[in-house]
């Protein structure tokens, strides 16, 4: 199938989230498959056009004013045969920020920014002659990707036949803005409503999307189903109960070329499952370097994270019985953290720090840091508030590090609770997001390290033992793809299947 990828973010060309890193993989794998698949991105100006080939003249692109004229720079993607398509627009792209700034978190001409992208897509098809089976939005970014296909290109003898899909990597996120911006969007007023823009008199990127793509997708099983519930639905789980049809949830997978202790570069020993020496090497560094008694004999918890409310940061970080300080005043363990966010979830590790010898911070994020802490740590501990997919989790299994997690999205589906009778499982799980949860099942884990420490080993082989390649998710996105293909060959014979939202 010939696939384009209509993004805001590609790893390593731009990256703010792992919408980058899985979009990236995604395409390589895809392409590893026999697929033609392609990028197109705007060029922020954080990416160098050197190793660039600019395409002839200048690509015009439909506007609410008219038209824009932009470039677009080709190169592949680092690491494989993708072809990426660099959109460079210096109005909207030519500035500091994929989405914002610390000044302005969320630029005030996103709607129209992304706008150009996704119209830019079609453009882009017509100039290279190459007319993709299936349009890929991912977020709200792209999220006009169906709609203009559906309702504006989607006539035309060209895209008769081209399915859109949509990935929703986090539903918190879903591009709402002051319905004073729909006109600069170049739709008619009627699609306001009639393309499912309207939410609370405002638009919904995301929303229109939903309601407009041939096949909807998300980063796992359990999210899929979660974000069709009030309690994590965001305001959309009645719009997407009733695409649930169309929706399906597709586990993200693990970049091995990073991702692995057998040939990870950033770690002072490699090692696998037969061998754990390395592992407890990386541990005793990991002591080192943050100020900690180098004592092999004592649990270490690590934690990597955006320190932001989806992760639970107010459950494990503020006050309240069972909280961090609790579990580090209270159980014999170390306890290491790499994060940065929220100002006051910052000054209280520096506060932690100060005042527990068996806790260390680290604000600010630092990949060497990232991977010892994987590498090195015995336990993982994840709290999040909501998950969709989570890759530190899949990090730590496939690490030997036992992750302590909140169930649910990705997490759920990833990490098999501990069974203390048999020694099943790959990690630590609890079901309410309160410090007490996190609390007792930290003290769970660390009681099975002091008192079943063949539970552990065996915990820790079954954890290393699994596949989380892109092999799989990429075989599954052909099946979605297939699934849309069919609806837009239905459409194209004047029967539209897709249930109206």
């Amino acid at each position: 199938m010939k696939i384009l990828m209509v993004t805001s973010e590609a790893t390593p060309l731009a990256k703010a989230g792992g919408l980058g890193d899985a979009v990236s993989a995604l395409s390589r794998a895809l392409r590893a498959a026999g697929h033609d698949v392609r990028i197109l991105m705007p060029r922020y100006y954080c990416i160098d056009r050197s190793g660039c080939v600019p395409l002839d003249g200048p690509l015009g692109v439909p506007t609410a004013d008219g038209e824009a004229w932009t470039a677009v720079y080709e190169r592949l993607l680092p690491g494989s045969e993708v072809p990426v398509y660099l959109l460079d627009y210096e109005r909207y792209f030519g500035r500091d920020g994929i989405y914002g700034t610390k000044a302005e978190p969320d630029f005030a001409d996103n709607p129209e920014r992304f706008a150009l992208l996704s119209r830019a897509a079609f453009q882009l098809c017509k100039r290279l002659s190459w007319f993709p089976d299936v349009l890929h939005a991912h977020d709200w970014p792209s999220a006009l990707v169906p709609v203009y296909l559906r309702h504006i290109q989607g006539a035309s003898s060209e895209f008769a036949r081209t399915a859109s899909v949509i990935s929703i990597h986090n539903l918190g996120y879903q591009g709402s803005y002051n319905k004073t911006s729909f006109p600069r969007l170049g739709l008619p007023w009627e699609l306001f409503h009639g393309a499912g823009f309207e939410q609370y008199d405002r638009i919904n990127l995301l929303k229109a999307g939903i309601q407009n793509a041939d096949c909807l997708s998300t980063v796992s099983p359990s999210y899929a189903r979660e974000i069709q519930t009030s309690g994590l639905g965001a305001g959309l789980d009645g719009l997407l109960r009733s695409r649930s049809a169309d929706l399906v949830g597709i586990l993200n997978g693990v970049d091995a070329e990073d991702w692995n202790p057998r040939t990870d570069r950033y770690l002072p020993a490699r090692y696998g499952a037969e061998d754990l020496s390395g592992k407890a090497e990386c541990k005793r560094e990991l002591q080192r370097r943050f100020g900690l008694e180098e004592n092999p004999d004592v649990p270490l918890i690590g934690m990597v994270a955006r320190l932001t409310d989806q992760k639970g940061i107010a459950e494990l970080f503020g006050p309240g019985y069972g909280s961090a300080w609790d579990i580090c005043a209270k159980m014999s363990l170390q306890f290491v953290v790499v994060g940065s966010g929220e100002r006051w979830c910052e000054a209280e590790l520096a506060s932690l720090q100060s005042r527990l010898p068996n806790f260390r911070a680290r604000v600010g994020y630092d990949e060497a840091a990232s991977h010892l802490v994987e590498a090195g740590s015995d336990f993982f501990l994840m709290p999040s508030r909501y998950e969709p997919c989570g890759l530190n989790q899949m990090y730590s299994l496939l690490y030997g590090t036992l992750p302590i997690v909140h169930r649910t999205g990705g997490l759920a589906d990833t990490v098999e609770n501990y069974n203390q009778d048999s020694g099943g499982g790959t990690g630590f799980c609890f079901d309410n997001l309160t410090p007490r949860s996190i609390f007792d099942t930290t003290g769970w884990a660390i009681w099975a390290w002091y008192n079943r420490k063949e539970h552990i080993a065996a915990m820790r082989s079954r954890a290393m033992s699994r596949d989380f390649s892109w092999a799989r998710p990429a075989a599954e996105y052909a099946k979605l793809y297939g699934r849309a293909l069919k609806k837009a060959v239905m459409r194209a014979g004047g029967m539209d299947s897709r249930r109206d939202a």
